[in-house]
């Protein structure tokens, strides 16, 4: 579940008054982002309380838990406000491939470095399986040949992307669209 108001949060902060219910809300998810990825590099999630949280964002446990449900949240809203504006990328002639997928997905990636390694160090990678299955469409009650073609799809990009990121982020954007183009994807 993600948290109200995360997916609007660089909207928000720019956009509404710090004394509406939205600016508040905003000044909360974002100080609470910025607490928790603070302690993310100190160490893991399971180490981090939710009090700790809310000291080090100087915000009340009330207004953690009116914007989310848990730690995971907090991660999940960040992971789609980062898909939000890798979605606002101009697409290339690729457009609706899996090779330019893929490209502006790594391009984002590298740009994105410190955060994604941060989440593969600690152990949360698995928080953008669904983000990158939303992204393609996937509907496990959808239609059979859709369902398994953007199980394909996300699937591939997922596995490509643990890959790319245990590899040390050494290929670029480049080079893994061409892979992919190479063998007709």
């Amino acid at each position: 579940m993600l948290a109200r108001g995360e997916r609007k949060m660089g909207q928000m902060r720019d956009s509404v008054s710090a004394k509406s219910n939205e600016g508040r809300n905003a000044y909360v998810v974002a100080h609470i982002t910025d607490a928790l990825m603070g302690l993310l590099e100190e160490r893991p999630l399971g180490q981090i309380s939710i009090s700790e949280l809310c000291t080090r964002a100087e915000v009340g446990r009330a207004s953690f838990y009116r914007n989310f449900s848990s730690k995971e949240d907090v991660l999940r809203g960040r992971i789609e406000h980062l898909f939000d504006l890798w979605g606002e990328r101009p697409q290339g002639s690729e457009n609706g491939s899996i090779s330019g997928f893929v490209h502006t997905m790594f391009l984002h990636l590298e740009e994105q470095r410190a955060f994604y390694q941060l989440l593969a160090e600690r152990g949360l990678m698995y928080l953008l399986e669904d983000a990158i299955l939303a992204r393609v469409g996937f509907d496990p009650d959808g239609p059979r040949e859709a369902v398994y073609a953007s199980a394909y799809a996300g699937y591939l990009i997922y596995g490509w992307m643990r890959t790319w990121i245990r590899r040390g982020m050494r290929d670029s954007a480049d080079e893994l669209a061409d892979m992919l183009r190479a063998v007709g994807l």
